[in-house]
């Protein structure tokens, strides 16, 4: 009977397993290069948010949290770049790409916001979770298809404007978070841990809402 009641005190739920494990996984020796590379990658094709490894490093190592969001910023700018080049010169062999993986309706949505905002669009998309990397390749097709200078300065879609807006965007949302958790990161750390069901289900539960309503829209 006792091993069987403490068995069920130590039994987490899923949500509770993988979030201990992100927090064991963020001490790692090579968590940091980890981190930079999912940094640099999602900003062109992988979907594994940012926020993924880098919070738990910052809830893992609270002091380290501002020294995580700037690795974290400057490698993400450079996938941006990267973005940015590809939907330049490769659009034509990427769109078949698009057209596969249901993506290409984002991009001309994307175009549409872009052509009402202008380089505003960048800033708030790079703050805001609308998925970066589309961000950063319409910003070069549209850089294209205007027949834009990619390394003129007067364009407020150049190379130029996109990277300094894509720095300042990308690292107030990274730098606000890692600063967030460098001064409550203890607490931080105990009450995510105690509500993460909750939390977790939550943010499924909002992922789910926000699929459907634009899915109707």
């Amino acid at each position: 009977m006792e091993a069987k009641a403490e068995y069920q005190t130590e039994k987490k739920s899923i949500i509770k397993a993988c979030y201990d494990y992100c927090l064991k996984l963020s001490k790692h020796r090579y968590a940091k290069f980890f981190m930079c590379v999912n940094s640099f990658i999602e900003s062109i094709f992988w979907p594994l948010p940012v926020e993924a490894i880098l919070i738990p490093m910052c809830l893992a190592q609270p002091k380290k949290s501002l020294g995580f969001a700037f690795y974290a910023t400057i490698f993400s700018v450079l996938g941006a770049w990267v973005g940015y080049l590809l939907g330049y010169y490769l659009w034509d062999v990427l769109q078949p790409i698009f057209v596969k993986l249901g993506y290409l309706h984002h991009v001309e949505t994307i175009k549409e916001w872009f052509e009402s905002f202008g380089i505003l669009f960048v800033a708030l998309g790079a703050f805001t979770p609308i998925p970066y990397k589309v961000i950063a390749i319409t910003t070069g097709v549209i850089a294209a298809s205007h027949g834009i200078d990619m390394w003129g300065f007067s364009s407020q879609i150049s190379i130029y404007t996109f990277l300094i807006v894509s720095l300042f965007g990308r690292g107030a949302r990274f730098y606000l978070e890692g600063g967030l958790i460098k001064i409550f990161g203890e607490k931080m750390r105990d009450n995510i841990g105690k509500y993460i069901d909750w939390i977790g289900w939550g943010c499924i539960a909002l992922a789910v809402i926000g699929i459907v309503v634009y899915k109707f829209h």
